[in-house]
């Protein structure tokens, strides 16, 4: 058999999507599985379970609708596919899918998507991300799954450093600097290893301003802007804890085996948090009636106080607890 999937379009959506490539080989062992994925996320299959093909989808390269279907008919011309499974809820992953020419398109009901699917399906809902990718399995196939692994391969050894994301896509998951420069000055006088700040090209200026603000600058490297996906994998991989908001790189870590501990504000931690419990230590002010909303911008506050009131020493205790030579 051969299956193809498309894989979600955000790095954290992507990393909770391995536990249903795992599944598929678990009720699989001999297909060959393929995958589609987006370009800038791409290189975390180097750390995913076996593919065959790697089909690299760029907006840029494929635009509109005459782009999706050309890369469609690319990717039939390269292998016939008996099944196609769509994990994100566009109308464009669900048209691209139809076009690969497989005998099976397979995915959730949502935006007409169903004119393109040979199987739809009502989401579930209240469900982790996690597990709302592996009920579509269970859907599709009528089999209860396995035990989810939320898991990539890395074999970097260990180093004496913490790693600390302040950054979010979203402004109401984001630290203000105030908050961030608080929390940073803190951490740094209360523990001795190396901090690592890193952050995407479009947040360097951001945490450029947060590290010039900090009091103490000792032993504190800022990377932002400086990684690709497959150095950020080697640093968190190899990072004792990572500090972080609510964010793709705050999966990664968790996936990689890493402890995180993560400061939610908006979002719910209980259908996006990072999967691996025994690697998380979720932070949550719950004093706020709002919380936890799922806006993208605050919209009762000038800033998210359910991150600017969050206790800097308490967290700075959390991470303490999880160093390994502390």
């Amino acid at each position: 058999m051969k299956i193809l999937v498309r894989l979600p379009n955000w790095l954290g959506d992507m990393v909770m999507s391995v536990a249903f490539l795992h599944e598929l080989y678990r009720q699989h062992p001999d297909a060959e599985i393929s995958v589609i994925a987006k370009r800038g996320i791409h290189e975390l299959l180097a750390f995913f379970p076996p593919i065959k093909h790697g089909f690299i989808f760029s907006k840029e390269e494929y635009k509109g609708i005459s782009g999706l279907i050309r890369f469609g008919k690319q990717i039939r011309r390269t292998d016939n596919f008996d099944l196609f499974f769509c994990l994100p809820d566009s109308f464009s992953s669900a048209l691209m899918g139809s076009m690969t020419g497989a005998k099976e398109t397979i995915g959730y009901r949502k935006e007409l998507r169903g004119f393109w699917l040979t199987h739809s399906y009502n989401k579930p809902k209240d469900l982790h991300r996690v597990d709302e990718y592996l009920s579509l399995l269970r859907l599709y196939t009528g089999k209860e799954a396995g035990e989810p692994t939320v898991r990539v391969t890395h074999f970097f050894p260990k180093k004496d450093c913490i790693v600390v994301n302040i950054n979010s896509e979203a402004s109401s998951r984001r630290l203000t600097t105030n908050k961030a420069v608080e929390l940073l000055n803190i951490l740094r006088k209360r523990t001795n290893n190396k901090i690592i700040l890193i952050g995407a090209p479009k947040e360097k200026v951001f945490v450029a301003e947060v590290f010039e603000k900090l009091d103490l600058k000792n032993d504190i490297d800022n990377q932002a802007g400086q990684t690709n996906l497959s150095s950020l994998v080697e640093l968190l991989g190899s990072s004792q804890v990572m500090l972080t908001t609510d964010s793709g790189p705050a999966h990664l870590a968790n996936a990689l085996g890493t402890h995180v501990v993560v400061l939610f504000g908006a979002g719910n931690e209980k259908n996006t948090a990072p999967y691996n419990a025994d690697e998380l230590t979720v932070v949550r002010l719950n004093k706020l009636s709002c919380e936890p909303c799922e806006k993208n911008v605050c919209i009762k506050y000038n800033v998210p106080q359910c991150l600017q009131q969050l206790d800097s020493e308490m967290i700075v205790s959390k991470v303490k607890d999880k160093l390994i030579n502390d």
